[in-house]
């Protein structure tokens, strides 16, 4: 649940800070005193999109920080994971707008918008005030049944198909219109990998050649070297190990007077044998050491011609070795083009074939689904006053001809979606066959049908968090008592936020805020107050009566305040 939220700078808002509780929290206010600004704030601390007018005159930043107590679902625990966040049973979403742009932040660790929106999006379900319209347009019936869990996984293995089957025919088409290109470019590319072949290219040669060719280029002075090392170390007629033979005989006499000397003694005869060590190699590699002429010159060929050939093409060896593997692979391609191209249509159609088979599943588990929706919305609607309700959700196939799926004899287009088109149908009058919503339903009615669907999605994915800004828009008295029943209901299962202009829904307030705007010679700021329970019945008799509060509409709001907790 939500249980702060922070606003500093933000429009009218200087600063102010909101306690919220769990159940259901109402949220009223007089026209334009800044109810919409506490949602934009909400909205902008949940990723959504802000602009720098939003920051309050005279400020350098808005600040909104929202505060949530939740259990790690598997979702929240995957966008952790994924983006290296810490988790903690205080979540903490913050977001800061400056001029010169915006900052996001998940538990004080900075994240990218798109981060902060993707755990905004599992905390909290946001239904704006032209949010219901989404109805209206029937591209979005599909997202509302696919919200359900039974699709979810069904959907994602059918998504994951569709790119593997578009992958090949990519591939196939792609050969297709590569096939001429690579007929007029065959005689080239033959004539390439002929000269790389007989190069016979190995990975790392150019390093090893260099370095024999610097061995064979230096033997001379390498052999000088040697010499000069070996008559100072054994074969000089003064020679470093005869002195040291020497020096070692003083040093034993020494030590057996006087122990301070054992230290050196130790130390001198480790060096005399790290020294014999370097004499006896310097001895045996002297020995190998090659003067070769004709294999220096032989060497040198060779770089000059790995020079040319690297110059020629532009590449390093490495590159030069994969270039020739790939127009080994152009050429197998173009001869046996007609194979290939027959292999790939050949796993192409299988691909076809398994996708019809996931669109078949899909269509089945919308189908199933669509009709349990269906009977909840009835059952839904008919608490909210529509008594002779019916819905339906109806898939309709997406023909096409040469479609990828085949379904029941037709072909059908392969998209997201799955090849079928999702519409939801309804009939709020007895005897009256089920139209189009988007055709038939009224204001009203498409708020109470959103409200059902909230409804049911809300116990569906056991959401934290609704958030209801002027769902009652378009609805009578009577049925605003039956919304806010709805919503008290609701509540029960997760925290319900509403802004609402109807005193029958918010008489079925947990809590009760209301929003004032007030001015001062130079200023003009929004706030937000917990009303009292006395405050309470004031406010309810100020939305059914208006400014001028009677005893009689009291009275009346004391009445509704008690019905509604009455149930």
């Amino acid at each position: 649940m939500l249980t702060s939220l922070y606003i500093k700078d933000f429009a009218l808002i200087d600063e102010l800070e909101v306690q919220f509780t769990s159940g259901l929290t109402i949220i009223t206010g007089q026209t334009g005193a800044g109810k919409s600004i506490i949602i934009g704030a909400l909205n902008m601390v949940l990723g959504e999109r802000a602009d720098t007018d939003v920051i309050r005159h005279d400020a350098a930043k808005a600040v909104a920080e929202a505060f949530f107590k939740v259990e790690q679902t598997e979702d929240l625990k995957k966008l952790f994971t994924e983006n290296e966040l810490e988790w903690q049973p205080e979540l903490v979403l913050r977001r800061e707008i400056k001029a010169s742009g915006s900052r996001a932040f998940v538990n004080d660790t900075p994240v990218p918008i798109g981060v902060l929106k993707a755990v905004g999006d599992v905390l909290v379900d946001l239904h704006g005030q032209h949010d219901h319209q989404l109805l209206l347009k029937e591209e979005h019936h599909r997202g509302f049944l696919d919200q359900f869990t039974a699709i979810r996984p069904i959907l994602a293995d059918y998504l994951n198909q569709l790119n593997e089957t578009r992958k090949l025919h990519k591939k196939w088409t792609d050969l297709k219109q590569s096939d001429r290109q690579l007929q007029e470019k065959l005689d080239l590319y033959r004539f390439q990998l002929k000269e790389l072949q007989e190069a016979e290219l190995q990975e790392g040669e150019e390093d090893e050649l260099l370095q024999e060719m610097n061995l064979l280029d230096n033997a001379e002075i390498l052999d000088q070297k040697a010499t000069a090392i070996r008559e100072i170390g054994t074969d000089g007629e003064i020679n470093v190990m005869d002195l040291l033979a020497k020096l070692e005989d003083e040093l034993e006499d020494l030590s057996k007077i006087d122990s301070g000397f054992e230290q050196f003694l130790n130390e001198m005869q480790a060096a005399k044998i790290s020294l014999n060590e370097l004499f006896r190699f310097t001895d045996s590699y002297q020995s190998g050491i090659e003067f070769n002429p004709d294999r220096l010159e032989q060497l040198r060929v060779r770089h000059t011609e790995l020079k040319r050939l690297q110059k020629k093409y532009h590449r390093n060896i490495e590159e030069l070795i994969a270039l020739r593997d790939e127009l080994e692979e152009q050429i197998h391609i173009s001869d046996n083009f007609d194979v290939e191209l027959e292999k790939l249509e050949k796993n192409f159609k299988a691909s076809c074939s398994v996708l019809s088979e996931k669109a078949q599943q899909l269509r089945t588990i919308r189908t199933k689904t669509g009709k349990d929706l269906a009977q909840k919305v009835v059952q839904e609607l008919h608490h909210l006053g529509i008594n002779h309700a019916q819905f339906e959700v109806r898939l309709l196939p997406i023909e096409q001809k040469n479609g990828w799926i085949q379904l029941d004899g037709l072909a059908l287009e392969a998209n997201d979606s799955g090849g079928d088109h999702v519409t939801f149908y309804i009939s709020t009058n007895k005897g009256v066959e089920p139209k189009p919503l988007s055709k038939t339903a009224s204001g009203g009615e498409i708020s109470r049908v959103m409200l059902t669907l909230k409804s049911i999605f809300a116990e569906e994915q056991s959401l934290p968090l609704m958030i209801f800004d002027e769902i009652d828009t378009g609805i009578s008295g009577e049925i605003s008592e039956k919304v806010g029943r709805s919503m008290r209901k609701l509540s029960c299962r997760c925290q319900i936020i509403c802004i609402t202009h109807q005193s029958q829904i918010a008489a079925y307030a947990d809590a009760h805020f209301v929003v004032q705007k007030s001015e001062s010679e130079h200023d003009t700021t929004t706030q937000i107050i917990s009303l009292s329970e006395s405050k309470h019945v004031e406010e309810i008799a100020r939305l059914m009566s208006g400014e001028l509060i009677s005893d009689a509409s009291l009275e009346s709001a004391r009445l509704m305040i008690s019905r509604a907790k009455a149930g």
